[in-house]
């Protein structure tokens, strides 16, 4: 095994030109896509039209397959949620005796369960469950007792036994003495459920960190290495799970992710991705963020079935043994979620990859006290995870230079979809929206073009057939919320449907707005270096 690298992180400080240049790029090409219909209906309003019918046409095939994959996430979402995977976790123990007694007929994926037993049956040196270490790490910050006790909650719900769990509480000194004072309370009363429960203060104001959840979850897992080497336990048998305050994992996500982990043939080299649903408070939240959080629940859905696109996001577990080779998480970075996948990628030279774990962790949609701070919340948050753009560089230093380890045609595909991404992200809803009219009305030639003159109509038409694809997620969306707290009545059921005409113009005005800003941010060298932690507000409802 390599020694422990000192180049994965990200520079501080004075970039270079090359450097520069693809901090600049997303926006560049963000701000020509905008423009570019309203550029070529001054040049050509044909040309203009074409362009804009063509960018349509293609986001309407995105649509159509996102339709069909939302359906596939949804149904495999809820295979996956009824497997008993306690019992095939338990099963890896005593694969003869489990292959004797076989019960999992008609589960799914069983026939895969059962070849996965032969497997190890006929191997030599598996790992089984019995040695294997969970470790969960939660950051918080400065998270109240009622956001933070229903997360460690729902652990001791799980159907995994956390006696063969470790719990990290990793808080920040600058969350002040109340923090402190609600982590205590929490070690007080739930130290004696886990295998071991740590709290582990991350100072404030140390060398080379910006303030973020990268630096306290680094600085707990450096805590959490020493620890497992003073037990004497491998750690290719420890696997770090990262939570925020606000999540609950799916009672089934530890033996499923654990049995994946052990079945995996190589476990160092890849992460494990639940899916990231923002449905804990969605009855409670306003209409706009609901609207936003279901989209970016069903766009975690969604590519989950993409291992190509799948990376680090939010909530994920990846081997110890792994987080020691890429020294945790970056210290100097917001996104520390999705740079993770690139550091542990060129780590190893291009051999890693993300498995995904198809069940949740439920987590908070945005919501604080008034509806204003709420909407400014949200969009801080779309900002910040908008602000992954600032990957384009880091991955390009390690494509096109002598940097490069990993094969360059992998690594040159995953750095086009990077930039795709984020550039999608930042211009698709203008265009979509408001770019059949520029041909229209910047160009006096529109009158005398047929094409021109009818864009609008043609591309309203495409637009509305589009619309089967967000009648899905509106039908997939209803069968997926919680219960219906009995503080609503049904009402709140009409209003959940008729918020779905704010989406066209929350597209603009969150996803593009808020990406735009974190790409002009890294355009003019302004970059965020503080992690705006979102507001988390807790709604108790009376369940008499």
């Amino acid at each position: 095994m390599k020694e422990r690298p000192l180049d994965l992180e990200i520079p501080l400080g004075k970039r270079t030109r090359f450097y520069r240049a693809f901090e600049i790029l997303p926006a560049i090409l963000s701000y020509t896509i905008i423009l570019l219909p309203v550029l070529l209906s001054l040049i050509n309003p044909v040309a203009g039209a074409i362009f804009v019918i063509v960018y349509i046409i293609i986001w309407f095939v995105k649509a159509m397959a996102m339709s069909v994959r939302s359906i596939q996430g949804f149904r495999i979402l809820k295979n996956a949620t009824s497997v008993d995977w306690h019992h095939r976790l338990s099963d890896l123990e005593d694969p003869e005796k489990a292959l004797k007694h076989w019960r999992h007929d008609g589960e799914w994926k069983a026939a895969i369960h059962h070849h996965n037993l032969e497997r190890l049956l006929a191997s030599e040196g598996a790992r089984k469950p019995s040695e294997m270490l969970n470790a969960i790490i939660i950051a918080t910050y400065n998270e109240s007792l009622d956001v933070l006790e229903p997360t460690v909650q729902s652990l001791l719900a799980s159907d995994y036994d956390m006696k063969r769990a470790v719990l990290v509480i990793a808080y920040e000194e600058r969350g002040g003495s109340a923090i402190e004072d609600t982590v205590m309370a929490l070690e007080a009363k739930y130290k004696h459920a886990f295998a071991h429960f740590y709290l582990v203060k991350h100072p404030k104001d140390l060398p080379n960190e910006v303030i973020g959840k990268g630096g306290n979850i680094t600085y707990a897992g450096r805590f959490l290495e020493a620890e497992v080497e003073k037990l004497g336990i491998n750690p290719e048998h420890v696997i770090v799970t990262t939570l925020d305050s606000d999540n609950r994992p799916h009672k089934t996500y530890f033996s499923y992710m654990t049995y994946e982990y052990i079945m995996h043939p190589e476990p160092r080299y890849t992460s494990f991705q639940p899916l990231s649903l923002y449905l804990n408070n969605i009855w409670d939240v306003p209409a706009p963020i609901r609207v936003l959080a279901t989209g970016n629940s069903f766009w975690n859905i969604v590519i989950s079935q993409r291992p190509n696109m799948l990376r680090n996001f939010a909530s994920h577990s990846q081997g110890l043994a792994s987080l020691i080779d890429t020294d945790f998480w970056s210290t100097r970075t917001i996104v520390e979620d999705g740079h993770q996948f690139w550091r542990s990628y060129f780590r190893y030279d291009g051999h890693y990859g993300v498995t995904p774990i198809f069940v949740p962790i439920y987590q908070d949609a945005v919501m604080s006290e008034k509806l204003t701070r709420t909407l400014h919340a949200q969009y801080v948050q779309l900002r910040r995870w908008a602000y992954g753009a600032s990957d384009i560089p880091y991955v390009a230093e390690r494509v096109f230079t002598r940097k490069r380890t990993a094969p360059f045609w992998d690594a040159f595909l995953k750095f086009i979809r990077l930039v795709d991404s984020h550039i999608s992200w930042a211009s698709a809803p203008f265009i979509l929206l408001l770019g059949a009219f520029a041909p229209l009305f910047l160009s006096s030639e529109s009158s005398r073009s047929i094409i021109a003159h009818q864009l609008p109509t043609i591309a309203s038409g495409i637009q509305q057939t589009a619309l089967i694809g967000l009648a899905v997620i509106i039908v997939l969306s209803f069968r997926m919320l919680p219960e219906r707290p009995k503080t609503y009545t049904w009402r709140r059921n009409v209003s959940m449907l008729l918020q779905w005409v704010m989406a066209p113009l929350l597209g603009i005005v969150y996803s593009s707005a808020a990406s735009l800003y974190s790409q002009t941010r890294l355009l003019l060298g302004k970059y965020l270096d503080r992690f705006d932690v979102t507001e988390k507000m807790v709604v108790k409802h009376d369940t008499k």
